[in-house]
């Protein structure tokens, strides 16, 4: 029993280590933002030069990544005080993240380890279980319906209406396409289905070889 307890605690720090990294990656990978403004046609869209929209989007993901107090400046787009205050709780949110995949590397790595001396590796069978429920659900929603499912995150992340941006008053919105989230939601599903099969495989390799 106590075993077990422990396999199911292992791996529910796992699978959130592996969402937490995964959201963590995505956050960081710029090239999936560069790749878009020319598949969305973003800078057609909003007759700003790509030049502008990257570094404006960069600047935009270096505040999201650090851990500092700064605040947020667009380098050539104005902000109004409620999107300022929204971008602070979005960056809140990342470093809810970015704590939990720090936090989870380490636990991880010490349970691995810990583990593999005792040659347990239930709980990898048990990770992978769990870690693919979560892109099931989540890509089922995405599929059938991109907008209520985005509409919906929003309306559970934050208490207040400060993320209907107005262009007028914050135009980085226009270089923000709906579009572009459900990319970053779908890279997110994929990174937590390559963690899935890595302990998947991993475990069967463990239990063939202890065979």
């Amino acid at each position: 029993m106590k075993k077990n307890v422990l396999h199911t605690l292992m791996a529910l720090v796992l699978t959130l280590t592996i969402i937490s990294v995964s959201v963590v990656f995505t956050l960081a990978f710029r090239p999936l933002y560069y790749f878009d403004i020319d598949a969305l046609d973003i800078a057609e869209r909003t007759g700003y030069s790509e030049e502008m929209i990257r570094e404006n989007y960069d600047v935009l993901i270096d505040y999201n990544l650090s851990f500092g107090e700064e605040e947020l400046e667009f380098p050539s787009l104005p902000m109004s005080e409620s999107g300022r205050i929204h971008f602070e709780e979005v960056k809140d949110i990342f470093n809810l993240f970015k704590y939990m995949a720090i936090a989870g590397v380490i636990l991880s790595a010490v349970g691995i380890w810990l583990m593999s001396r005792k040659k347990e590796y239930l709980y990898l069978k048990m990770t992978s279980i769990f870690s693919v429920a979560l892109p099931v659900v989540l890509g089922l929603l995405v599929a059938v319906n991109w907008d209520y499912a985005f509409v919906a995150f929003h309306h559970i992340a934050f208490d207040n209406d400060y993320w209907i941006f107005d262009p007028a008053t914050d135009p980085v919105i226009n270089i923000l396409p709906d579009t572009f989230f459900m990319h970053c939601a779908l890279m997110i599903l994929v990174c937590v289905v390559l963690g899935s099969l890595i302990c998947g495989l991993a475990y069967r390799a463990k239990t063939r070889a202890a065979k």
